[in-house]
Formats: C-alpha cells, structure tokens, sequence
C-alpha cells in the first residue's frame, strides 16, 4: 500500500471515530464509568469557612441517569438537581448554564459522612458512603 493510501485509509478511521463514539447519554453507556470511578462520585473541600460538597463527577455523567439523591450524617436522602442534559448538543453532558453550581455548602466542618444514591435511566440502582477523610479535598 502506498504512503498516500495510507494517509488515506487513516483519515477516514479518524474521520469515522465521532460516529462511533457514544454520546454517554443512556445508562448502557455511563454505568461502566460510574461504577469504575464510585470512589470520585463527590468530592469536599474546607474553603471560604464552609463545607463544599461538589457532584462533579456524577455532573459529568448525567444524562445516563433519572436520579441523584444524597445524605450527610446519616440524615435523611434529598434531591440533587444536576443540570439538564443537552441532548440536542453535540456535547450533551457539557455543563453549560452559568447559573447552575455543581456542590452544595455546609456549615465549615460540620460533613462528617455522605451517602449517596443514584438511579440510571434504565431503572437500575448504585449507591455508596463516604466519611470525610475519604472524600476530604487538600
């Protein structure tokens, strides 16, 4: 084969590649991401004399999901309001509102534990608990 088939067959692959990618919108598709990363779901930082328990991670992954509920101390399970999913975007899971803030603040030291619950868009549900040290931020 000559160098310009090959620079050919070559640009073709890559130009096939974003047809071949998922868009990490089902559960089909983000459950084996979540379930590898279960240890970053949520993360905390000490900053600004608060407590700041961010839901990166599980924002990253969002649209494979109808639900996300969370717990500190062992109280009891609330909502977390992720942004939407852009499914009408190429990058449907890119947090795009600027208004919409990916953590929730506690009074400084008082997140001793987290808990957390999520429902994937097929019905099926993962959760995992946190204690502070394990999810404490420098």
């Amino acid at each position: 084969m000559g160098a310009a088939a090959g620079l050919a067959g070559a640009l073709g692959a890559l130009a096939a590649a974003p047809a071949l990618a998922g868009r990490f919108t089902t559960a089909r598709e983000v459950r084996p991401i979540l379930s590898a990363t279960r240890d970053n779901w949520v993360a905390l930082r000490s900053a600004r004399g608060k407590d700041i328990l961010y839901f990166t991670q599980l924002e990253a992954w969002r649209c494979g999901l109808d639900s996300i509920r969370y717990s500190v101390n062992g109280g009891p399970m609330k909502p977390y309001r992720p942004e939407p999913c852009h499914e009408e975007s190429g990058e449907p899971n890119a947090l795009s509102d600027p208004g919409h803030r990916p953590w929730i603040e506690f009074p400084a030291g008082s997140v001793k534990s987290v808990a957390v619950e999520i429902t994937y868009d097929d019905g099926r549900k993962d959760s995992t608990r946190y204690s502070r040290r394990q999810i404490l931020m420098p």
